[in-house]
């Protein structure tokens, strides 16, 4: 409808478990489209005029299709279809590979963007969270992708008040974010 701008949903489910997660319990566990899918719907989308589709999903690093091909196998198909801009959604830093960044860092339809769920600085809070990763890896992740792309734009996602975070917990997270080359923040209270 006029729109230069579209979703694509790529993956949906999660194998994670973390602690304060249901969308396992919701969605059920992770599954993938085939890319041969993937690019009868971009070329469908690009008929209609569409510039940009976001490609989304609940785990979207961890796209997995049916026929062995990963989430960097796609992107790199993607380069090559008719549609002007490709954005990646939210993609979990453990899950963000040196050579998904490095992509993008050289695409032309690949946009300098990056939306990488943290949850919180602190690695004990991280830990009771079951995330799959230390606050090490995400600045290593960002301290990359400032490096290859220093315009790129960080989204970040952090949950305050989890069940055993205390003021120092807090302060650990307002530090750390404030020492990462970010753009934007989601801040979310933790709710069961």
């Amino acid at each position: 409808n006029g729109r230069t701008r579209t979703f694509l949903k790529v993956q949906d489910g999660c194998d994670y478990n973390c602690s304060f997660c249901t969308i396992p319990m919701a969605r059920g566990k992770s599954r993938s489209n085939t890319i041969e899918r993937v690019l009868a719907d971009v070329k469908s989308i690009a008929e209609q005029g569409v510039k940009e589709i976001v490609l989304t999903g609940i785990n979207l690093g961890d796209f997995q299709s049916a026929d062995g091909n990963n989430f960097y196998d796609l992107i790199q198909v993607l380069e090559n279809t008719d549609i002007e801009r490709f954005r990646i959604s939210s993609i979990e830093p453990n899950l963000l590979t040196n050579e998904i960044i490095e992509f993008v860092a050289n695409s032309k339809k690949f946009m300098p963007h990056f939306h990488i769920p943290l949850q919180s600085g602190s690695n004990k809070i991280l830990g009771l969270m079951r995330r799959r990763y230390k606050r090490e890896l995400y600045a290593e992740r960002v301290d990359l992708i400032k490096k290859l792309m220093p315009h790129c734009a960080i989204g970040v996602d952090v949950i305050v008040g989890f069940p055993g975070e205390t003021d120092e917990d807090f302060q650990e997270t307002f530090d750390f974010l404030h020492s990462l080359d970010v753009t934007y923040l989601h801040v979310f209270t933790y709710s069961e």
